[in-house]
């Protein structure tokens, strides 16, 4: 166990190609992005003149770091990723448009999300045309990444050994709190199984930005993961 820990506390390696064979240069359509965020429109603004609602207005989102707006009161969930360094590049905004949860845990959105890709391409279309200067997506055309973090089937139906979660736990626990308490870091007991293996998949994919749990999910397999998944799950 000891040597795992180390193994684990190891810095960063610099990341490897990012699949760029599987990148697919997506179009989206501003114009039918507009009618889609007809469905964000009781929470969130945006042009000229928009203001917080329950949600923050969204000009200026591409490249603004989350929970960045100073007048707007963000969940506990937002300010942590605001303190973990997450920026809303495409492929964030594209990861929290597919599921916010899956991204931010404990985000206040109850959006349950779009699963549709080119929807969501459509709508970071439309959202593009409110960003002055988005850096992180070409002039002719956005382009994202695959969504990595949408997991093969047979990768959410592994059923984890609890008994083996227990083991490899330990490393867990030296940071969050066995008895699921929230001491300034968020708890993962008795999460729900798919949410916990996508949750750590996001970090393993680097689409979640904190550097010590990619460290720690990148070194994990998928069965180490559903393992760990299935004991957090009925930890008392």
């Amino acid at each position: 166990m000891k040597a795992r820990l180390l193994a684990l506390c190891i810095a960063l390696a610099p990341p490897g190609a990012a699949h760029a064979e599987d990148q697919a240069e997506r179009l989206g359509d501003a114009a039918r992005g507009a009618e889609i965020f007809g469905l964000c429109k009781g929470c969130h603004q945006i042009g000229p003149g928009a203001r917080n609602r329950i949600g923050p207005h969204l000009n200026e989102i591409f490249g603004r770091r989350a929970g960045a707006i100073e007048d707007f009161s963000y969940s506990k969930a937002m300010d942590r990723a605001f303190s973990d360094g997450l920026v809303w590049d495409y492929d964030r905004l594209d990861a929290y448009l597919e599921n916010p949860r899956a991204l931010v845990s404990g985000t206040r959105m109850s959006f349950r999300g779009l699963a549709n890709p080119q929807d969501r391409h459509d709508v970071l279309a439309y959202l593009r045309d409110f960003t002055a200067s988005p850096q992180d997506i070409p002039e002719s055309a956005p382009t994202a990444l695959p969504r990595e973090v949408a997991l093969p089937p047979e990768v959410l139906a592994i059923v984890g050994d609890a008994d083996y979660g227990a083991y490899l736990a330990s490393e867990c626990l030296t940071c969050h709190q066995q008895d699921g308490s929230d001491a300034g870091i968020p708890s993962i007991t008795r999460w729900p199984v798919e949410d916990f293996v996508v949750a750590m998949h996001a970090y393993k994919r680097k689409l979640r930005p904190h550097p010590v749990m990619q460290m720690m999910a990148g070194r994990l397999s998928d069965e180490e993961i559903a393992a760990l998944a299935a004991y957090f799950r009925n930890l008392e």
